[in-house]
């Protein structure tokens, strides 16, 4: 989707240990997400950046791609040179037979 500027893993090759940074919107993260992941909605990234580890794998993950793609060219811009997008996002984690957890007690399902 980003071409060669943004790094990307396909949902398979995330590795056990990494940082998985969901950016989707509450709502999202409520319905379903990876076990495991650490929300920080994508608007919210600029004013927590120190939450966002330097020294370790860094997945980020919506919904598709876009936003996590536009996510890792940012934190790309500001110095990371850990991160990765999730290709395909949490569609693709799904499709792929990962694990996902709800928040509110419902069939965990991505929106």
């Amino acid at each position: 989707m980003f071409g060669s500027q943004v790094p990307s893993v396909t949902a398979a090759e995330v590795p056990a240990d990494a940082y998985l940074l969901d950016v989707r919107e509450v709502d999202e993260w409520t319905a379903g997400h990876a076990p495991g992941a650490h929300h920080l909605p994508m608007m919210e990234v600029p004013a927590r950046l120190d939450e966002i580890p330097t020294d370790a794998d860094v997945v980020v993950v919506c919904r598709s791609g876009g936003r996590s793609g536009q996510v890792v060219g940012y934190l790309m811009n500001n110095g990371w040179d850990n991160v990765r997008n999730l290709d395909g996002g949490m569609r693709q984690w799904a499709a792929a037979g990962r694990a996902i957890d709800s928040e509110d007690g419902t069939p965990a399902r991505v929106i």
